[in-house]
C-alpha cells in the first residue's frame, strides 16, 4: 500500500466517522457525550489524508527509468523493498463501518450478562408529575437501594426491551454504557402484576406501574433485580438512543 492509497483509506475512514457522528449512527458505537470527540477524530483523519496527498504531490519524482518496480518503494537511502500487502486489511474496518450498522445488544446479551446495577451515590429529588417518567437505571437503583422511599405510591413510566428470566419471568431491560458498545451491560427490572402473556423477547415496551418490595437475584452474578407492579404495558418503537449512561 503506497502513500496515495494510505491517504485514500484515511480520507474514507475520516468521512465514514464524520458521517456517523453527524447522524444517529454513532449511538450504535458510543454514548451521546462522545459525539464531539468523534467529529474531531473524523476531521483529523481527513486533514491527515489531505496533508499526505499534498506532501506526495510536492515530493520530487525520479525519472521513470530509475523508479523502483511496482509494489516497492525507496526508503530514501537508495534501497527499495516490497510493501506488505497485508496492510490492505486496514480497509476491512472501513467496509464494516460503511456497510454494517450493528444493532444494540438485546435480550440474548442481557440474559447472559449479569446486571450492572450498583448502589448510586444518592437519590436526587424527583420532579412532579404522575405518572413519572424514569430511566430503567434510575428506577432500579431507587427500588433496590432506597427501598422505594423516594418513589412512594407514585406511578412511574419506564421504557425498555423485554427479556425472559428463569421460568419465563418477564424482565424489562436496558443496556448501560460507560464509554462504548463494547462495555455495554444490562440493568433489569422484573415485571409483576398485570403483565401480558404474549410478551416476546426484544420487544420494546413502555411499562406503567408502581413500586413493589419484591426482588430477585440475577442468576448470572447474583446482583439485585427489583420488580415493578405493572398496571399497563404498551408496545413502542425502539428509541433513538437505545443505551442508558451508567453513573
Amino acid at each position: 500500500m503506497n502513500r496515495q492509497a494510505q491517504a485514500v483509506v484515511l480520507f474514507l475512514v475520516g468521512g465514514a466517522v464524520l458521517r456517523a457522528g453527524c447522524t444517529d449512527l454513532y449511538l450504535r458505537y458510543v454514548k451521546a457525550g462522545l459525539r464531539p470527540f468523534l467529529l474531531g477524530a473524523g476531521i483529523v483523519l481527513i486533514a491527515t489524508a489531505m496533508a499526505t496527498v499534498w506532501y506526495e504531490l510536492r515530493r520530487p519524482r525520479p525519472p521513470r527509468e530509475e523508479r523502483p518496480e511496482q509494489h516497492e518503494h525507496d526508503d530514501g537511502r537508495g534501497h527499495s523493498h516490497r510493501e506488505p500487502r497485508i496492510s490492505w486489511l486496514l480497509v476491512l474496518p472501513l467496509l464494516a463501518l460503511i456497510l454494517v450498522a450493528p444493532p444494540a445488544p438485546g435480550s440474548y446479551s442481557a440474559m447472559r450478562t449479569g446486571t450492572a446495577l450498583q448502589p448510586p451515590w444518592g437519590f436526587p429529588t424527583l420532579p412532579a408529575g404522575n405518572p413519572l417518567k424514569l430511566a430503567v437505571l434510575d428506577y432500579a437503583g431507587r427500588a433496590a437501594y432506597d427501598h422505594g422511599r423516594s418513589l412512594g405510591d407514585r406511578q412511574v413510566r419506564i421504557t425498555g426491551f423485554i427479556t425472559l428470566g428463569p421460568g419465563g419471568t418477564p424482565y424489562l431491560a436496558r443496556m448501560t454504557l460507560n464509554c462504548c458498545a463494547a462495555d455495554a451491560q444490562p440493568v433489569k427490572i422484573g415485571l409483576s402484576g398485570r403483565t401480558p402473556t404474549t410478551l416476546r423477547p426484544d420487544t420494546w415496551v413502555e411499562v406503567t406501574g408502581t413500586y413493589t418490595t419484591r426482588q430477585a437475584k440475577d442468576p448470572v452474578n447474583d446482583g439485585v433485580i427489583p420488580f415493578i407492579s405493572v398496571t399497563r404495558v404498551r408496545a413502542v418503537p425502539a428509541p433513538r438512543e437505545q443505551y442508558e449512561n451508567s453513573r
